[in-house]
């Protein structure tokens, strides 16, 4: 049975808001961005919805029909704005938690290693609800994107955060472009990078789902 998939809009912004917020608030990254258990709390859900904020308005949210997985998309132009770029990262820790200087690093070392000159998709997050993970919900929220991707000649990137999703998004296609991201006193993100697949090599997917993609643009 396929999996029914649509694109998100205003009124899904609190199933969307919370799902991420249930799938990533373990996730490495989530944990070195708010150490403090009490804190991550407050505010994590706060950082998710300044995420869905921002791919609601800029991108593209695609959902399951059942609300158990979502992805947030971004079309990258070959050519981007450098100043919108470099100001995102401090406008979203002023807004958020102007104290944590963790929520402007992660943006700015992500955003110096993210690939430039040739447009592209920007997988920014992937969230499959905990207890649906294993289910192929987040594969089939990937192949949507990556098989249009290859009709029309259009590469993907995406930052991995553990070495699971790292696995997945291999088996996908995609390849490590440079070295990882290495977050102060923190875990890696791994840079990586999908060219369109020919008709005559088609994505080979051996089970599993994604829980988790990239934590901060």
């Amino acid at each position: 049975m396929g999996v029914g998939i649509r694109t998100a809009d205003k009124g899904d912004h609190e199933t969307v808001t919370s799902l991420l917020d249930r799938a990533f608030d373990d996730d490495p990254v989530s944990v070195w961005v708010f150490p403090e258990a009490a804190h991550r709390r407050t505010m994590h859900p706060r950082l998710m919805a300044a995420f869905v904020d921002i791919v609601l308005a800029q991108g593209r949210i695609d959902i399951t029909d059942d609300g158990a997985a979502c992805a947030l998309w971004l079309s990258v132009p070959g050519e981007e704005g450098e100043e919108a770029a470099d100001d995102g990262p401090a406008r979203l820790r002023a807004a958020l938690d102007p104290d944590n200087e963790r929520i402007e690093l992660v943006g700015r070392l992500t955003g110096e290693a993210h690939p430039a000159g040739r447009a592209h998709e920007y997988l920014w997050l992937i969230a499959v609800a905990p207890d649906r993970q294993g289910a192929g919900l987040g594969t089939a929220l990937l192949r949507s994107v990556l098989d249009r991707c290859d009709r029309e000649g259009v590469p993907a990137y995406l930052e991995a955060s553990n070495p699971r999703s790292r696995a997945l998004y291999e088996r996908l296609g995609f390849v490590l472009r440079g070295p990882a991201v290495d977050l102060p006193d923190g875990p890696p993100l791994w840079p990586m990078w999908r060219d369109p697949q020919d008709e005559g090599s088609p994505i080979r997917v051996h089970g599993g789902s994604a829980g988790e993609g990239p934590v901060l643009p």
